[in-house]
């Protein structure tokens, strides 16, 4: 089996690109699935695992395949599966085998490879992805001790070094620009569409700053209800926002929709009804929940996740002594994982080597059983049952050396005696 990681992220494809390939909390369980069965294709045994995770930054599978050339065949399920071309996407995957299959799983779960460092929000929904994954049937020995070890890194990374110390959230990142645009935070009315875990962060640093009115717009009113209460804010229904959105200065969006919330024409209505007056949008969800043209229209200010990405890598140089600790952690992780890796790999020999050993071991005492029961010296049996199981034993070993020539052979004599040496 071969570990592997396959995906993309905020480094290494756009917002645009990234829309197109996440997956949503209720998708995951049937991809997992979908992927379990493209590796049967290459392989017959069935044993495969799998585990997907999408994020706004990130969309990529863990896999563990005795398939010819996993690697190349994640990349090609990533294509087919959300109807891409290969070609196109291949560039901007990143296709990481073992080794660097775990320092990845290590560094994400511990906020390393995210586009805010340090954050914590990312080891919530690695967990959550695995949860999936396992209700899927796509997780097996190799994933399960993979995620369990990469949760334990994060939580050391985590309690031993100061890589979250100061790390500037999208949230907050949210707020420094809109307070770009506006000197006065106090004075503008804020709106969060949404009522998720971001959508949460946001509004709890907006509130800090003491907005005129938040206001919260989400499928569910009793969900969006229970998030504006915390903020002494209103909830409102995602249909009336056509009615509503001129009276917001401050648009913060994030939701699961796999399709844009908000068009061109609809702010092109409320810029009209406000008078020319500027509005601050952030759209923090992927797939976008605000159409990109959005973004060309006067009067308006719209920033995506990859726009907030210079933002929140302020102060990231005085970071750098926390982030070489949780890599030194990491890499010693990493190694005592690829260990258990090759203990595992061993595992199928040992066994046959036992088996193998009992048959030899049974036979013999039998054949001693047989003579005893004929009235045979027992002495003489004792010393013929152990003459025999050691003739037994080095038969194989001895016929192996006599067969290999030249370096093999080298190889093996100097091998065997340690193979044979017993304690005394």
């Amino acid at each position: 089996m071969q570990l592997l990681a396959v995906g993309l992220n905020h480094n290494t494809a756009p917002v645009s690109l990234r829309e197109q390939l996440a997956l949503g909390p209720e998708q995951l369980g049937e991809a997992v699935r979908a992927a379990r069965a493209w590796f049967a294709r290459y392989n017959d045994k069935g044993s495969d695992e799998a585990a997907l995770l999408s994020t706004c930054n990130r969309t990529e599978m863990y896999a563990a395949s005795g398939a010819p050339n996993p690697l190349d065949a994640s990349a090609h399920f990533l294509a087919h599966y959300h109807a891409l071309n290969h070609a196109e996407l291949r560039p901007h995957l990143y296709l990481l085998p073992q080794d660097d299959a775990v320092r990845h799983a290590f560094r994400v779960a511990s906020g390393l490879d995210s586009m805010v460092l340090g954050e914590p929000q990312i080891l919530g929904q690695m967990k959550d992805a695995v949860r999936a994954a396992e209700e899927a049937g796509g997780l097996g020995t190799y994933l399960h001790q993979l995620f369990q070890r990469s949760f334990a890194v994060a939580k050391e990374v985590r309690s031993t070094t100061e890589i979250g110390a100061h790390s500037v959230s999208m949230a907050a990142a949210a707020v420094r620009l809109s307070q770009r645009i506006f000197d006065r935070i106090g004075e503008q009315n804020v709106l969060f569409i949404g009522a998720g875990e971001m959508i949460e962060l946001c509004a709890t640093h907006f509130a800090a700053q003491n907005p005129k009115s938040i206001t919260i717009a989400n499928r569910t009113m009793e969900r969006g209800e229970a998030l504006a209460a915390r903020f002494n804010g209103q909830a409102i229904k995602l249909a009336d926002l056509p009615e509503r959105l001129s009276q917001f200065d401050i648009i913060v969006s994030c939701t699961a929709s796999t399709l844009p919330l908000i068009g061109k024409g609809l702010v092109e209505r409320a810029i009209k009804a406000r008078r020319r007056r500027p509005v601050f949008m952030v759209d923090l969800a992927v797939p976008r929940d605000i159409e990109p043209e959005v973004a060309g229209l006067d009067d308006v200010f719209l920033y995506t996740v990859d726009d907030l990405a210079q933002v929140v890598r302020t102060g990231i140089e005085s970071r750098q002594a926390a982030v070489a600790q949780a890599e030194a952690i990491i890499e010693t992780r990493v190694q005592s994982f690829m260990h258990w890796i090759g203990d595992r790999a061993v595992v199928p020999v040992i066994r046959d080597l036992h088996e193998s050993s009992e048959e030899l071991r049974l036979a013999e005492l039998e054949r001693a059983r047989k003579l005893l029961a004929k009235g045979e010296d027992p002495e003489a049996v004792l010393e013929a049952l152990s003459r025999g199981l050691t003739a037994k034993f080095l038969h194989g070993p001895q016929q192996a050396l006599h067969r290999a020539q030249g370096d093999e052979r080298a190889r093996l004599a100097s091998l065997l005696p340690q193979l044979f040496r017993g304690r005394r």
